[in-house]
C-alpha cells in the first residue's frame, strides 16, 4: 500500500521544482528583454548621432594658404569630401550590414550624392585640370585616384569600399605633394577658363537631373523634346510624345538626401574653385557670377525641422520639401549656365 503522505511530499517537491524552473525561465526572459531594450536604446542613440550631417561649414572648406600652388585648394577640397565620407560619425554607412547603420537610409543617400561629385571632380582632375592638352600625359596618381573612387560603393568585404576609397585619398595626397614641389614639373594644375567651363558643364548636368527628379514628387506631365531643333535627328527607340512622371512615395526622402549631399559637395568645391581660378574669374569679371551660384545653393543646406520629408501638393496645405529643394537647384543650374557662357566668351 502506497503512503499518501509520501505521494503528497513528492507532488510538493515536483511543484517546487517546476516553480523554480519557471522562475529561472522568467528571470532569463527578463534578462534577455532587458538586453534587447538596452541594445535598442543604444542603437537608437547611435542612429540619431550618425544621422547628423557633417558640421564643417562651407567657409571652413574654402580656407587655404594664399601662397599655396595653384590647384591646392581644389585638390584639398576633394580630399576633404572623401575624408568626410569615410571618417564622419559612424564612418561610411552605405555598405553597413548591421544595426543601426543598416536601418539608416537617409545617410547613405547623402553619401551617394557626395560621392557623385567626388567622382566627377576626380575625373575632371585626371582628364582636363592636370593636362595642358588632349595629347599630354595623364598624371599616374590621378589615374589611381579616379579608378579607386569609382569602386563599388556598397562592397562590405574583400575588398571593403572604405579601403578602396582610402587608396584614392592616398593617391591624391601624393599628387598634392608633387604639386607643391618646385623640382617636380610633371604634376600640374591648369586653372584655365575652358577647364573650369568643362567641370561646370558636368555639375550643371547633375543639378538638372536632380531638379527633374525632385520635381516629379507631385507628378508632372512632360513632353518629349529630345529631338527638338533638328529635323534630321534620330534616337534608338521610339518614345511616347507625353509622359506622366511621378516619384514613388518611398523614394522621396532618398532623392531629397541625395540632392542635399550633392549640393553640399558642390558648395565645398565652388569655394575652392573661387580661390584657384581667381585670376580667370577676375579677367572675365565673373567672380560675382560664381558667388551667385553659391548664394543659390546655400539654402539647400538649411536645417530641416520636419521629422520626415513631406510631399504636399504644389499649392496644397502641407509643405513639399522636394519642390523647395528643386527650386533652389534650378536657379543654381541656370546660374551655372550663365557662368559657362561668360567663360566661353572671348
Amino acid at each position: 500500500m502506497k503512503n499518501p503522505f509520501k505521494k503528497t511530499i513528492d507532488e510538493g517537491l515536483e511543484q517546487l521544482e517546476t516553480g523554480a524552473a519557471n522562475a529561472w525561465i522568467l528571470s532569463g526572459l527578463k534578462v534577455v528583454l532587458a538586453g534587447i531594450a538596452i541594445v535598442a536604446l543604444i542603437s537608437l542613440g547611435l542612429g540619431f548621432y550618425w544621422s547628423q550631417e557633417p558640421k564643417m561649414t562651407i567657409q571652413e572648406a574654402g580656407k587655404i594658404n594664399q601662397s599655396a600652388p595653384t590647384g591646392t585648394a581644389t585638390v584639398q577640397a576633394l580630399q576633404q569630401l572623401g575624408g568626410i565620407l569615410l571618417h564622419k560619425p559612424g564612418g561610411y554607412l552605405s555598405n553597413d550590414l548591421l544595426p543601426p547603420g543598416v536601418f539608416l537610409d537617409n545617410v547613405p543617400n547623402w553619401e551617394f550624392g557626395v560621392l557623385v561629385q567626388v567622382r566627377d571632380l576626380a575625373r575632371a582632375l585626371r582628364n582636363t585640370l592636370s593636362r595642358s592638352q588632349s595629347q599630354s600625359r595623364e598624371d599616374p596618381d590621378l589615374v589611381i585616384a579616379e579608378n579607386q573612387f569609382y569602386f563599388d560603393n556598397n562592397s562590405w568585404f574583400l575588398p571593403a569600399t572604405e579601403d578602396e576609397y582610402q587608396k584614392g585619398l592616398v593617391a591624391l595626397d601624393r599628387y598634392l605633394l608633387r604639386l607643391g614641389d618646385p623640382g617636380e614639373q610633371q604634376a600640374q594644375f591648369y586653372a584655365r577658363a575652358d577647364n573650369l567651363s568643362l567641370w561646370l558643364g558636368e555639375a550643371e548636368t547633375r543639378l538638372g537631373s536632380l531638379s527633374q527628379r525632385l520635381s516629379a514628387s507631385v507628378g508632372k506631365r512632360q513632353l518629349d523634346t529630345a529631338l527638338a531643333g533638328d529635323s534630321a535627328a534620330q534616337q534608338s527607340t521610339t518614345t511616347a510624345g507625353e509622359q506622366e512622371l511621378k516619384t514613388p512615395w518611398l523614394e522621396l526622402d532618398d532623392i531629397f538626401y541625395e540632392a542635399r549631399g550633392s549640393t553640399w559637395a558642390i558648395l565645398v568645391i565652388l569655394r575652392a574653385i573661387e580661390h584657384d581660378f581667381g585670376l580667370v574669374l577676375e579677367k572675365k569679371n565673373a567672380r560675382v557670377s560664381l558667388r551667385q551660384i553659391i548664394r543659390e545653393l546655400e539654402p539647400t543646406q538649411d536645417p530641416l525641422w520636419s521629422p520626415m520629408i513631406l510631399n504636399g501638393s504644389g499649392l496644397g496645405v502641407l509643405a513639399n520639401h522636394s519642390l523647395v529643394m528643386a527650386s533652389h537647384i534650378s536657379r543654381a543650374n541656370a546660374a551655372m549656365n550663365d557662368l559657362r557662357q561668360l567663360l566661353e566668351q572671348g
